[in-house]
């Protein structure tokens, strides 16, 4: 007999128990930057760029599992589904641990990414089972608010940890202990929210149907698209800020502190987005953040082209612009999710797994070229976001207004 508990969670520790559980992604992703240079100088000496594939691969094998956590979940029950996830994510890390070269690691990040999809997308679908309408659409923002608190904070555990253990690997067990831990929580304090009555009978048809319903919808289809850019954009500057900081300012040892600014610039988005959106709606929000953050990337982008920056002065120039790269995504990425959504009520559940693998395996692709062209300069990473932004902006001004999806 399994253990199954009944009482239900008081808010404070539920809200921190989902917050932990999407934390996966943040952490694994974060806490490996400081990492990437002491990979590349052991796995991919000759080709150092490479090493920010673990960037795109973590993010690869998160939209693939995308498509299968949300199904699977309303089959076979939410708590099921997480730890199917932490483990497929844990071998995963055990991969990563011991792997002697570059592509054995990046199939261990490929492994954690797709089981990393278990607990990202099946928390949100608990919290939907508690909570509709404003209620869940609080309790997201209470979970947002404090896995906002990660990224800040995983590089700096990363850089504590490899001083500690001696090198990257002692990462990968940190993954592994992070996930159980969530996963030990779950199975303890939170009763199942899905009953078995209310499941619903794996089957394929429904999952291609949902598919075949959000690409021919053209606002779904649109939004699609800038979600994809929108991502890479993220993305990008993800996989090549790390060696940035190293590369062209010198300034490892202390990346890890200088991305807590950097996060927190970025929650900063997310919050200001919540007092923007009631106002103006997420068309609004979305078109005039990326409107915004073209033309901060073109003056930088300028700025390189021409040489106008000192070497101080292209410092804070490129803080400045990584800060409002992140503050775009807390001020854009929601909003495109839930415009997305918004005319799949009815099958919102598969929607939302569609429309999340379809933007990160789409922005992995459109990342991984960009952290590769690095060369030891920020034009390539800001060049491929101007380009992307510049791109999502145009199809924003084109998605056409709402209509029935076309029979």
């Amino acid at each position: 007999m399994t253990f199954q508990p009944k009482a239900p969670l008081s808010r404070p520790e539920f809200v921190a128990l989902m917050a932990m559980l999407m934390a996966t992604i943040a952490f694994s992703l974060d806490a490996m930057l400081p990492a990437l240079p002491r990979i590349a100088a052991e796995l991919s000496p000759d080709s150092p760029n490479d090493a920010q594939l673990i960037v795109s691969f973590f993010v690869l094998g998160m939209g693939i599992g995308t498509i299968f956590a949300g199904p699977l979940s309303d089959s076979f029950g939410r708590k099921t589904v997480i730890a199917l996830g932490s483990f497929t994510y844990c071998a995963g890390a055990a991969v990563a641990w011991h792997a002697e070269t570059l592509e054995w690691l990046l199939i261990g990040r490929v492994l954690q990414g797709f089981g990393a999809a278990g607990p990202r997308v099946v928390a949100l679908a608990i919290i939907r089972d508690l909570y509709s309408g404003r209620a869940m659409a609080q309790m997201v923002s209470f979970v947002i608010v404090v896995f906002t608190l990660v990224p800040a904070i995983a590089p700096t555990f990363g850089a504590v940890l490899m001083s500690v253990t001696g090198g990257w690997r002692g990462l990968f067990p940190s993954f592994m202990v992070f996930s159980l831990v969530g996963l030990f929580w779950l199975t303890l304090r939170q009763p199942e929210t899905l009953p078995r009555e209310k499941r619903r009978p794996p089957q394929l048809a429904p999952v291609a149907h949902a598919t075949l319903e959000v690409l021919r919808h053209p606002v779904v289809r649109g939004t699609i698209l800038v979600q994809i850019l929108a991502f890479a954009m993220l993305f990008a500057n993800l996989s090549s800020v790390q060696m940035v900081f190293d590369k062209t300012f010198g300034l490892a040892d202390s990346f890890h502190l200088w991305f807590a600014l950097i996060a927190v610039v970025g929650a900063m988005g997310g919050f200001l987005n919540a007092r923007l959106v009631m106002r103006h709606g997420m068309r609004w929000v979305i078109t005039g953040s990326l409107a915004v953050q073209v033309a901060i990337s073109a003056v930088f982008v300028a700025g390189m082209a021409f040489d106008l920056w000192s070497a101080d002065l292209l410092f804070w120039a490129f803080l400045i612009w990584t800060g409002s790269v992140f503050a775009t995504a807390g001020l854009t990425l929601g909003n495109i999710n839930a415009l997305a959504l918004e005319p799949m009520g009815h099958i919102a559940g598969t929607a939302a797994s569609v429309v999340s693998a379809l933007g990160s395996i789409g922005a992995a692709l459109l990342a991984a070229p960009v952290g590769l062209a690095f060369d030891g300069t920020p034009l390539p990473v800001a060049g491929g976001v101007l380009i992307y932004g510049a791109l999502a902006l145009i199809l924003m001004k084109r998605l056409p207004l709402d209509r029935p999806t076309p029979i």
